[in-house]
């Protein structure tokens, strides 16, 4: 049942798949800052991706748009997660990144 599934079991499987396919997924921690992404994706292509993590159908705080919007306007847009799908989803759209089409 999709109300079993927490963020943290979203993240963990993001985690995971990133970390399988050759990425690095740092987890941000940024005191003082509130509403930063939960992630920090590095590509091995020398890009990189920033990433919120939630629940099932849970959506970004006010605060978190708010600073999600001035990111993209610095040309760092963040992708909302909210399921393992999902992030599944996020890895296949950026196979690309991974050089040779990524591990499987």
């Amino acid at each position: 049942m999709p109300n079993d599934i927490t963020e943290r079991d979203v993240e963990r499987a993001f985690a995971e798949h990133g970390r399988r396919l050759g990425a690095e997924v740092l987890k941000l921690t940024s005191p003082g800052n509130a509403g930063v992404p939960d992630r920090l994706v590095l590509f091995p292509d020398g890009t990189h991706a920033l990433v919120e993590l939630k629940a099932p159908g849970k959506r970004p705080r006010p605060l978190q748009q708010r600073v999600f919007s001035r990111l993209a306007a610095q040309g760092h847009p963040v992708t909302v997660v909210d399921s393992k799908a999902g992030a599944q989803l996020f890895w296949a759209r950026n196979r690309w990144r991974f050089g040779g089409g990524g591990a499987s």
